[in-house]
């Protein structure tokens, strides 16, 4: 059985509906879950793939409870053992659409961290609802799973 690790952005809650329905998406395909409302790195499993689905605060600011985590991993070095996938919720109308999703891609990249795929961007101002757009992302994590 897989395991995923993954790891919530949010500030206003709504990056959390995502995460918890993927979780039970997952679930349902065999793979274990962890979801880090509040991520701590000294809690990941580094030998689980991690998603990180998070929206972005302010001006182009990661969301409040993601700051800690995000300060952890810029102490370290090396991340070449973490594979991971990105999902990102924001509104196009702000010119920093995205930017948490973004910046923490290229904070992993640089650390070494594997992608699994490429990032996916939401946008809440787009017809479907982001569980819908996530639900028919899915199989393409599963395939890199």
């Amino acid at each position: 059985m897989s395991q995923l690790e993954i790891i919530i952005g949010s500030q206003m809650g709504g990056t959390e509906y995502v995460a918890e329905q993927l979780s039970d998406l997952m679930e349902d395909q065999g793979i274990s879950c962890t979801l880090h409302e509040q991520p701590d790195l000294k809690d990941m499993k580094m030998e689980a793939a991690w998603l990180i689905c998070t929206s972005t605060h302010g001006a182009g600011d990661y969301p409040d409870n993601l700051q800690p985590f995000v300060e952890d991993l810029n102490a370290l070095t090396n991340l070449d053992n973490i594979r991971f996938a990105i999902i990102g919720i924001g509104d196009s109308s702000y010119d920093t659409y995205n930017y948490a999703a973004k910046n923490i891609e290229q904070l992993l990249l640089s650390k070494q961290a594997q992608p699994l795929l490429p990032r996916l961007e939401i946008d809440v101002l787009g017809e479907d609802l982001p569980e819908d757009t996530v639900e028919r992302w899915l199989p393409e994590l599963l395939k890199h799973l």
